[in-house]
């Protein structure tokens, strides 16, 4: 990764440069590389904490080359900070929302770089369409959180920002998430490449979710989209999942009802083919 993309990371630990230990967004769970940190040889060492003293980064310098590991994700060791006293460390303090967006863009950035994005498939005439339909059943944001789950190519996103919410997307598809990254529909600093059936992991709440043509839904996949659709209703305050067919939209139902949800299902006539059926949840 160039060092444009590692910039932002390197002003916040206030380092001219620096390399992040894990390959990608979604191993920032992982405690293996919690472990390589642990190990790795160092003569200096930095902390990064958020504005309640929780661990958001440690860095190591080994032969002027700085290496560093995200905890905003996952939990630091007591090892781990234990090596970090015995290098005489020093501590820096940054909000967790900006590091955690600085995160978010340095990932996303190396993506765009490396992904080749999908081919174009929008009609145009879509961005108005869910337009309307986010207007008629979420409303303004009036700066309120939203995740846009599932977001492809980021329709949803381009119309929730436009919209007024606080945007965060995910997909689990590279090339749709590039294709949103080179035309603008998709910011860096608000996507992530994760499996979204793991979206406890990333997030901790948003006000609003929406699902903008979840499936195809069938038997052999139905668990798989009944864990997404469970993740996102959990982290969420009300919710809008579109789907292609009714079966799809009462699956979905049916799932939020079970997960002692509110849910409703109606007709959207605006799009012969896409977002045929909404199901609008809340708790």
């Amino acid at each position: 990764m160039g060092p444009e993309e590692m910039q932002r990371i390197a002003e916040i630990l206030g380092l001219g440069e620096v390399h992040l230990i894990e390959p990608s967004f979604a191993l920032l769970p992982d405690t293996t590389f919690t472990a390589i940190l642990e190990e790795s040889e160092g003569s200096q060492a930095r902390l990064l904490i958020d504005q309640n003293s929780d661990p958001l980064c440690m860095a190591v310098c080994n032969k002027d080359t700085w290496i560093a590991g995200c905890f905003h994700l996952r939990t630091p060791t007591s090892a781990l900070i234990a090596r970090f006293e015995d290098l005489g460390g020093d501590i820096f303090q940054e909000e967790r929302d900006i590091w955690e967006a600085a995160v978010r863009g340095y990932y996303s950035r190396e993506l765009a770089q490396h992904s080749t994005p999908a081919l174009e498939d929008l009609n145009p005439a879509r961005i108005r369409l869910v337009d309307s339909l986010v207007r008629e059943i979420l409303g303004e944001g009036a700066g309120r959180s939203c995740l846009d789950c599932g977001c492809g190519s980021g329709i949803g996103s381009l119309v929730l920002r436009a919209r007024g919410y606080q945007t965060l997307s995910c997909d689990n598809d590279p090339s749709l998430i590039s294709l949103g990254f080179a035309r603008g529909r998709l910011v860096f600093e608000e996507t992530m490449l994760i499996d979204a059936s793991l979206l406890h992991h990333y997030i901790d709440h948003c006000d609003t979710g929406l699902g903008l043509m979840f499936g195809e839904i069938h038997d052999f996949n139905a668990g798989n989209w009944e864990q997404i659709t469970g993740e996102l209703i959990a982290l969420t305050d009300r919710s809008l999942i579109t789907t292609g067919t009714e079966q799809e939209a009462m699956r979905i139902m049916t799932w939020a009802h079970e997960s002692g949800a509110d849910a409703e299902i109606i007709e959207n006539t605006r799009d012969p083919i896409y977002d045929r059926w909404v199901c609008r949840i809340s708790h």
